[in-house]
């Protein structure tokens, strides 16, 4: 598996998080979420070919910001993006609105959501790559989570 994108993420994770947010963050004081990602996703929503990112549960708070956790090997937040909307929907149906930016293949698609009568979609806005990444314990203090957590920036 390639870690293209993230590889130059990785060389000095000693940044501060106060540094990283005011240098990227367009949003004085949003909700925000920390989502755990795999690193083959992560880097098709850095490139931009993935602006669709799938959940098969959601917040139950407004989120405008998520800050992208990516899982093992990388175990860093590399960057965050602007919640544009999100969508819920019958899974065959959430396919064919979201197909064209997903990311994804259809076999992928139908195998993560494989039971469920209904999906979620977060549509990607503008996406802000962190100059170094940070550690979620030592920059929100909180573990990655498997889904998402809520994250306090105040």
């Amino acid at each position: 598996m390639s870690l293209g994108i993230l590889n130059p993420l990785r060389e000095d994770l000693n940044d501060s998080r106060s540094n990283n947010l005011k240098r990227y963050s367009s949003c004085p004081r949003p909700t925000h979420a920390l989502l755990s990602i795999k690193p083959k996703y992560a880097e098709v929503i850095l490139s931009g070919e993935k602006r669709f990112e799938f959940r098969r549960s959601i917040f139950k708070r407004p989120v405008e910001t998520v800050f992208m956790y990516v899982t093992a090997p990388v175990k860093m937040v590399v960057a965050e993006f602007d919640v544009l909307e999100i969508i819920r929907d019958r899974v065959s149906i959430l396919w064919q609105r979201t197909r064209l930016f997903s990311g994804i293949d259809e076999k992928s698609f139908e195998a993560y959501f494989e039971g469920r009568e209904y999906g979620y979609a977060i549509r990607v806005g503008d996406v802000r790559v962190f100059e170094k990444p940070v550690c979620p314990i030592q920059a929100y203090g909180i573990k990655p989570p498997q889904s998402f957590a809520y994250v306090d920036i105040s």
